[in-house]
């Protein structure tokens, strides 16, 4: 095998450039594109889906939607993941599920947010729950195999937080590309029109995303790094025997109420600025890229505290830094013409920093130290199944995210009410993660390894 260098490190990390922008594309933006508030109908925005709680007089159609969307999801990751650990294709186990997903992956992206009905119409929901379901079928295809590479390409701690940091640099900068869309459409819509301006800038990024993704299939050979073995039995065996691990199921338990959390408060960012700080929709993007740059500047920070602390006690502490930025957002309340609500923009984006930058980097080695520990226990490598169902859990966390925030948004939509509400929501869903994360016997599974937790911490 040959030696991890750096330079195929970063060529990994692209490909997460790729998808995390593609999927900043959906996350950020479908939900103010297709139930936009009154600012944005005020800027010119198109209202194309019935709107209102009018399924079963509780959901949205577009909450609807994207709870299916993520259920569907959820339910290919195990099959997908299952399908590239038992691959014997000559080319390896997972790039060439990758390169086969980029196209399909990105044109599905472009096309979630261009309706063949120009108006307010209920064929428009059945195109964005075709295209949606399309788009997460084809990240699955594309991220599962992506994610397994993270354990199978390090050969020890320092490899795997090496690559974990790259690939959390590439993820926040795809995100931070993502929200940076309202300067885009901004510039462009004096002669496009908004709706129009919108799309545009959409293909533009997902073009760039495209030959992102393409980067790592492209320029590394995965048999110079990876002992490409196939594992033998279908999905359901498979993943029963991940869950057997009673570790990942705390895990799990604690990532699923993280992603709810975070998943409500990615959503309603827009919300909370526009309606609650009463701020312009491009502080949306100022302030996300200051969070992204100051968590950025910590990251460095990140890996000598985990030479100190355990990543168990690190990422607890994380949860609870990000409730308190759920707690502050839910009480924000700004003034147009004043700074008032430019006050709690700074603060949120001052205390969300620290957090981001460790939940950046440390969950998905933890996922690595599980996989590569319940190796050594069965005999089985099982890493695609296990980062495929921690994104099983996490899917399920946002298809409920989904139906709650977009439920949540109709309550009291000129006060602002529902967004508080989910915005307090997510506070007592990460107290709940923390909680849980606690209970992560991380001292057994870095003994499985042989390796040693920090001394002062357990």
């Amino acid at each position: 095998m040959k030696k991890l260098t750096k330079r195929v490190i970063w060529m990994f990390a692209i490909g997460q450039l790729g998808w995390s922008t593609l999927s900043a594309l959906v996350t950020n933006w479908v939900i103010s594109f297709y139930e936009p508030n009154q600012e944005m109908l005020d800027a010119g925005q198109t209202v194309f889906l019935p709107q209102g709680r009018v399924v079963l007089g509780v959901v949205t159609i577009l909450g609807g939607i994207y709870a299916l969307g993520r259920l569907f999801d959820a339910v290919t990751d195990p099959w997908i993941a299952n399908l590239s650990d038992r691959s014997r294709n000559p080319k390896g186990r997972r790039l060439p599920f990758m390169r086969k997903a980029a196209i399909p992956l990105t044109a599905a992206t472009i096309l979630i947010y261009w309706t063949p009905i120009n108006k307010t119409s209920p064929v428009n929901g059945v195109w964005v729950l075709v295209m949606m379901l399309l788009f997460y079928l084809f990240m699955t295809v594309y991220c599962t195999p992506y994610n397994a590479l993270i354990a199978e390409l390090s050969g020890t701690q320092e490899e795997l937080t090496a690559i974990s940091t790259a690939i959390s640099f590439t993820f926040i900068f795809g995100s931070a590309l993502g929200y940076a869309c309202p300067f885009i459409w901004g510039a462009l819509t004096p002669s496009l029109g908004r709706v129009m301006a919108i799309r545009v800038t959409f293909i533009i990024l997902a073009v760039f995303a495209l030959v992102c993704l393409l980067v790592p299939t492209f320029t590394i050979n995965e048999f110079d790094y990876v002992d490409v073995k196939p594992v033998e039995g279908n999905a359901f065996s498979s993943l029963t025997k991940t869950f057997a691990n009673k570790d990942f199921r705390i895990f799990v338990g604690s990532d699923i109420c993280y992603w709810v959390a975070i998943t409500m408060f990615q959503s309603g960012l827009t919300f909370f600025i526009t309606s609650l700080m009463k701020l312009p929709e491009t502080m949306n993007t100022v302030l996300y890229i200051g969070m992204t740059l100051l968590s950025v500047c910590l990251y460095v920070f990140v890996g000598k505290l985990t030479k100190r602390f355990t990543k168990k006690s690190l990422i607890t502490f994380a949860f609870f830094e990000f409730s308190v930025v759920y707690l502050v957002t839910a009480l924000s309340q700004g003034q147009a013409g004043t700074n008032k609500g430019m006050i709690f923009g700074v603060l949120v984006m001052i205390l969300a920093a620290p957090a981001m930058a460790i939940l950046g980097i440390l969950p998905q080695t933890v996922v690595a130290d599980i996989a590569k520990s319940d190796e050594v226990a069965t005999g089985e490598n099982h890493d695609g199944m296990f980062f495929a169902a921690r994104t099983f859990a996490m899917k399920l966390g946002q298809s409920l995210a989904a139906i709650l925030f977009t439920s949540f948004a109709t309550i009291g939509r000129s006060s602002g009410m529902g967004y508080r509400i989910a915005a307090l929501s997510s506070t007592v869903l990460c107290v709940c993660a923390a909680l849980l994360m606690m209970r992560y016997n991380e001292k057994h599974v870095m003994g499985l390894l042989g390796e040693k937790t920090p001394a002062n911490k357990e």
